[in-house]
């Protein structure tokens, strides 16, 4: 099972990469305790910003962006995570889905979250992220996941900030647990007596 995490935070270190990690390894812990396999896979948008910029422009993704869309494409799962800026979601982290194709989340259960400097701007969750996936045909788990600055101190960190961690993760895992494996793709082989055959037919 293949969960892929989008991480639009501009600093290093980031409080959005670190509360993305810490939805990863929540998820991943809850599927590998209901005995699912998963392969945790960071996009990290800071390193793909310029990539971003240039197919924007030009319509070609580099190869870079190109590998990180496919992953996104792929996932069974999606975590994403965006800082809030001016009450809603990053320039980078909408440019990144722009790129994306318009039926690519289509049913893909996500994930979503976000950091911001005040609790003021968790609301940005519900009026700005969830409706861009509800666009998109996502299907986003209930619990969306806000931490803001105090959260990180002393005692935020193990406190309500751990409880909807677990919980978003909980949801995330029951949704990926409830769809199939994916079966390999088999490719068909047509004889070529077969095909042969067919043009003569014709």
């Amino acid at each position: 099972m293949k969960l892929v995490v989008v991480t639009a935070g501009l600093s290093v270190p980031s409080s959005t990469r670190l509360l993305a990690d810490r939805l990863a390894g929540a998820a991943a812990r809850e599927l590998r305790g209901a005995g699912r396999e998963v392969d945790v896979r960071v996009v990290e948008l800071r390193e793909l910003a310029r990539d971003v910029a240039d197919n924007l422009v030009t319509g070609f993704p580099p190869p870079a962006l190109r590998d990180a869309v496919r992953a996104v494409e792929e996932a069974d799962g999606l975590i994403a995570v965006t800082p809030i800026f001016s009450a809603s979601y990053s320039g980078l982290f909408k440019s990144f889905v722009d790129v994306l194709d318009k039926d690519a989340l289509a049913g893909t259960p996500v994930l979503i979250a976000a950091t911001g400097g005040t609790a003021r701007h968790s609301l940005a969750l519900e009026h700005a992220l969830r409706p861009l996936f509800a666009h998109l045909r996502a299907v986003v788990v209930p619990t969306a996941v806000f931490a803001a600055s105090e959260d990180w101190g002393a005692n935020g960190a193990d406190g309500s900030l751990a409880g909807r961690i677990d919980r978003a993760a909980r949801e995330l895992a029951a949704l990926l647990g409830a769809r199939p494996a994916a079966a390999p793709a088999v490719e068909q082989v047509v004889p070529f007596e077969q095909q042969l055959a067919a043009l003569r037919a014709h």
